[in-house]
């Protein structure tokens, strides 16, 4: 599943295509791909038609598209995603949620250019570019598009089934004092806690062993007995990994994930844990390990991270 650097390249490819652009068409070719839209297949395509685009907005793994169903020009004459209206409520109230599941991609095509297993197809017009399309493709339908309510968050505005999860470690908004209160709350293992996107978002499995390994903190590790400054390091170490892997364009593997021009992440090569088990450990030479664990596997050196 795309984690955070992933959806972040997704949304600064669509940021310039989209932002101030007009939905002309709607075309839902798949109707599996609007599971989580609160209504049929017609309802999603009327309340989109003929809205105007905000600049993409994500919170860890989820991608929103702010929507303006109608014209109200605000009155310093630029377009704020979260302006008011002359009523004083906001500009925009719903947005379009871009789930990616397993395997969803968001492609940025000219108008006449279609994608094989294209679910859904938006066309739009953007005052500057012209007609561009953006093609949802999914090979294992488990993403989806749907259109949601934007609700009051922190000073900002998210889609209401977006607020229950956490801000992600590269939001200014981030607290750490809060999040390592919370996570010597918790009575778990050290890697669960990382995936849990109600107490810090945006991590999966690929970059919860990254950060592991990198930090030397054993995926076990019970979170109770994890120290306020290894804690402390681990959470500059997922920063640090989450940074990297954004400048490289995030990690593809089968060619699951790519940009909104086609392309593929080139992390998957800068890895040192994850999908290395058998491979020499990049510190100490001994081998990586993969053990099973929530129904998919942890990669660790079993020396340089060991339980303590």
């Amino acid at each position: 599943m795309p984690e955070l650097p992933e959806v972040e390249v997704v949304r600064l490819g669509l940021q310039p295509a989209v932002t101030g652009a007009t939905v002309t068409a709607v075309t839902v070719l798949d109707e599996r791909s609007l599971r989580r839209h609160p209504g049929p297949a017609e309802d999603f395509v009327d309340r989109l038609t003929g809205a105007r685009l905000a600049a993409p907005s994500r919170r860890g793994k989820y991608l929103w598209l702010p929507l303006k169903t109608q014209e109200i020009p605000p009155e310093n004459g630029a377009l704020s995603p979260n302006g008011p209206k002359s009523d004083g409520s906001p500009a925009f109230s719903e947005a379009v949620v871009v789930h990616l599941g397993m395997s969803g991609q968001v492609l940025v095509r000219d108008r006449d250019t279609d994608d094989r297993i294209t679910r859904i197809r938006l066309d739009l017009k953007h005052p500057v570019a012209g007609q561009v399309r953006l093609n949802f493709v999914d090979q294992r339908i488990f993403g989806s598009m749907a259109i949601d309510e934007l609700i009051p968050d922190g000073g900002g505005r998210v889609p209401r089934s977006v607020a229950h999860i956490a801000r992600d470690p590269l939001d200014p908004l981030f607290d750490d004092r809060e999040f390592f209160r919370r996570l010597a709350m918790r009575r778990t293992g050290i890697k669960r806690a990382l995936l849990d996107q109600t107490l810090i978002s945006g991590i999966g499995n690929i970059y919860a062993d990254e950060a592991l390994w990198a930090a030397r903190v054993h995926y076990d590790q019970p979170t109770a007995t994890l120290s306020r400054p290894r804690a402390k390091r681990l959470l500059d170490e997922v920063r640090s990994v989450l940074g990297k892997a954004l400048v490289e364009g995030g990690t593809s593997f089968d060619w699951q994930y790519l940009n909104v021009n086609g392309e593929a992440g080139y992390f998957a090569h800068s890895l040192n844990a994850y999908g290395r088990q058998g491979e020499p450990c990049a510190r100490c030479g001994r081998p990586i390990v993969r053990e099973t664990f929530m129904n998919r596997g942890s990669h660790f050196c079993a020396y340089c991270q060991r339980v303590r």
